[in-house]
């Protein structure tokens, strides 16, 4: 019988960990958690976390590790057993990894702790956050290089003008991308030094990640 698997999403904007998220929910029957989900279903609903951590957003400051910690411990506490999941958003920090460790340790100690690294060359994924654009209407994104309009500046789907928002412009990318490779380090080597770390080239098209993803998977490449 396989062993239950705990899948940890990491790479950075633009590397496609939503899209690979979906397929693996789609077609493996993974349960997605994400961070930012987690939030606001704490938020939303005033539980007693959700109140802590809504103290320090209202303040405008970063939400304490243990709030964080603790909305995820008591997500996993609610999987059904034999469940694979994944993480996306979390952990964040050496902090945030260690503790996870020590909760999956205590859900069941016989799950298998996955971390997927999608890897994409920096200059492309400048590249790709660069070419996004948006159509005022509705939002409907398209891309000047992967998905462009069939006319130019012109949505597709509502005729609206598009345009590009300001965190997709050039030196806000770089400074998002930077600031995330930089965070992100220290867990990668974590995880590579624990012999967990599952690296995927994520510079291929999304049929041609989705697929190494599920050879390494089934190999347990990691």
């Amino acid at each position: 019988m396989s062993r239950q698997i705990c899948l940890i999403l990491l790479g950075p904007p633009g590397a496609g960990k939503g899209t690979q998220a979906e397929i693996l929910v789609e077609e493996k029957g993974f349960l997605h958690i994400s961070s930012g989900e987690l939030f606001r279903r704490n938020l939303e609903n005033e539980t007693e976390l959700g109140k802590k951590a809504g103290q320090y957003i209202d303040a405008g400051e970063l939400v304490p590790d243990e709030i964080t910690i603790s909305m995820v411990e008591n997500r996993i506490r609610e999987i059904d057993s034999g469940t694979d999941f994944i993480l996306d958003g979390f952990p964040r920090t050496l902090v945030q990894a260690k503790a996870l460790k020590e909760i999956l340790a205590d859900y069941d100690p016989d799950v298998d702790e996955v971390v997927l690294y999608l890897h994409v060359p920096y200059s492309e994924l400048i590249e790709r956050l660069t070419g996004r654009l948006t159509c005022r209407a509705h939002g409907h994104v398209f891309h000047k290089k992967y998905n462009p309009p069939q006319e130019q500046g012109v949505c597709d789907y509502d005729g609206s003008e598009l345009y590009q928002r300001e965190d997709d412009q050039l030196e806000t990318v770089k400074n998002r991308v930077d600031v995330y490779m930089e965070k992100t380090e220290p867990l990668i080597a974590y995880y590579r030094e624990r012999g967990i770390l599952l690296q995927v080239d994520a510079g291929q098209d999304v049929e041609g990640v989705a697929s190494e993803i599920e050879s390494k998977l089934e190999k347990k490449q990691w």
